[in-house]
This record gives C-alpha cells, structure tokens and sequence, in this order.
C-alpha cells in the first residue's frame, strides 16, 4: 500500500454546509477502495499565488491517506467534476508502507492527546478562582 497528500484548493465563498458533501464523498471513496485516511488537515482560507476562476482565495485542505493507484484516479476524477473544486495536487509520500504501524502511530498519538488533555483539566482544577478582592477564600470565611 502507497501513502500520498492531496491537496485541495476550494472555493472560498462556499458555506461550511456546502463544503460537507465533498469531504463526505471522500470519507466513503477512501474505504470503497480499501483505503485509510490518516489525516484532515483543514489549512483554511488563504490568498493564491494568481487567480484561479477569477477568484484570488482559495481554501486549502490537506489530505494524508494511505491506498493504490486506482484510490486516487477516483479522487482525481470527483475533484474534476465538481465544481467546488478549484484545484487540486496529489503526491506520493512513501512507496511502501505498512498500515498496522500507522494505526498503532494514530493510536498513540490520540493517547498522548487525552493523557495532555486529562492533565491540563486536572491543572485547572486545582488553581483557585481568584476572588474579588485578591484575599484568600479563608480569610473572608474568618470575618
């Protein structure tokens, strides 16, 4: 299995709602073909080199996934056809590849995540809220 980054230029006047429908199209293509997605990577909406359809924006999305040569003809045509679509460029990243290792990669990274997450919560927890007159809780509780 190859890994490759697509990335794709949409147009930018495009309502969040009107954008779903392609992601969703790519979220069921990328299984149809015994693919994995690895990564969305949504850059948002920045200014282009030259106007592409007379637009000078553009919103950039990144994709990383893992599949085979017919995976990213499918793709490359959907992105053809729709005219959302502004641009488009995919790159193979790795030749050969081997797919339990980058679960077990999303895995710990996804732990790292929740376990950074979990101690962050548990650091908010534990400083006090300062109160109004900067005195400490106790104090006012003695007067």
């Amino acid at each position: 299995m190859k890994r490759y980054e697509t990335i794709v230029i949409i147009d930018p006047d495009l309502s969040k709602e009107a954008e779903t429908p392609i992601f969703e199209r790519l979220n069921d293509l990328i299984p149809q073909y015994k693919g994995f997605l690895i990564e969305t990577d949504d850059w948002g909406t920045k200014k282009l080199a030259y106007d592409i359809k007379k637009k000078n924006r553009g919103h950039y999305v990144r994709l990383d996934f893992c599949g085979d040569g017919a995976l990213v003809q499918e793709m490359e045509r959907f992105f053809r056809i729709d005219d959302k679509v502004m641009k488009f460029m995919t790159v193979l990243l790795d030749e050969d590849v081997d797919l339990d290792v980058i679960k077990s990669d999303l895995a710990e990274k996804a732990a790292a995540a929740e376990q950074a997450a979990a101690e962050k919560a548990d650091e908010a927890v534990e400083t006090e809220a300062p109160t109004e007159n900067n005195e400490p809780i106790e104090a006012k509780k003695e007067e």
